[in-house]
């Protein structure tokens, strides 16, 4: 794991994205084919705006698998994970070659699980954009998460910390808003990413940027598992680093 602090956000988002976007490319010389996960929420904004400017991507080529949904809502809701995937990204890139979406709104979330589970293993992921929440969660896997299930999609609960950053964010009007269930790639699943790449900004990170790269491994700061990986680069803008003790300057 390599970390990198810079003064401001957009300096933060303009290095991750160029990171994900050089393994994508690594990818596309290789194989033809880059197999990515995005994440979403508001801490990617930055990062996307200069991830979809990026030159030299051919994204007919590009296969998406994405982190997160709610249960119950929509893909058409202000608040759904796809509907964010879509305005930001999607829409903006053109075709892809293949989307793979969490249908939150599916009958059976169990089954809607193991859908993806089948379709991510023929995919092979080449890099996973990632962020962590104020809890330390990553993607919806709250704490204590589950570092031991190969399932690579999960039925999960959200925790009250996790329910309030969503509606503090202003996705939600309240937190009584927010579903209580959300379909979530496994934290084993993410691991097997052959690069991360965690864009962390905001003072209010600032704990969970802590925990997770100074702390013990542990279920109770589940972004802390980011340690294991042999190939995991997280961006920090410098409020989000503030309580670091080892502070690397980019």
């Amino acid at each position: 794991m390599k970390k990198y602090i810079f003064k401001t956000k957009q300096e933060m988002a303009a290095a991750s994205a160029g990171s994900t976007a050089q393994a994508i490319k690594q990818a596309l010389r290789a194989r033809g084919q880059a197999n990515i996960v995005i994440g979403t929420g508001a801490s990617q904004f930055e990062m996307f705006e200069h991830l979809v400017a990026s030159k030299g991507i051919d994204w007919s080529k590009v296969v998406m698998f994405h982190l997160d949904e709610y249960i119950g809502l929509e893909p058409s809701h202000p608040a759904s994970l796809r509907h964010y995937l879509m305005k930001y990204f999607v829409d903006r890139v053109g075709p892809l070659r293949a989307m793979y979406l969490v249908k939150g709104e599916a009958a059976d979330p169990a089954q809607e699980c193991k859908r993806l589970g089948v379709l991510i293993q023929a995919h092979p992921m080449d890099v996973a954009c990632i962020g962590f929440g104020e809890n330390g969660h990553l993607a919806f896997n709250d704490p204590p998460a589950d570092f031991e299930t190969e399932e690579p999609y999960l039925v999960v609960q959200l925790d009250e910390r996790c329910r309030r950053q969503q509606a503090g964010e202003g996705w939600f009007q309240s937190v009584q808003d927010v579903p209580l269930r959300a379909i979530s790639m496994s934290i084993r699943q993410i691991l097997k990413s052959k690069q991360l790449v965690a864009t962390v900004p905001d003072l209010r990170k600032a704990e969970a940027v802590k925990n997770a790269l100074e702390g013990p491994v542990t279920p109770q700061c589940p972004a802390s598992i980011v340690q294991q990986h042999e190939n995991c680069f997280v961006f920090l803008d410098e409020p989000a680093a503030s309580r670091l003790e080892d502070k690397p300057q980019e």
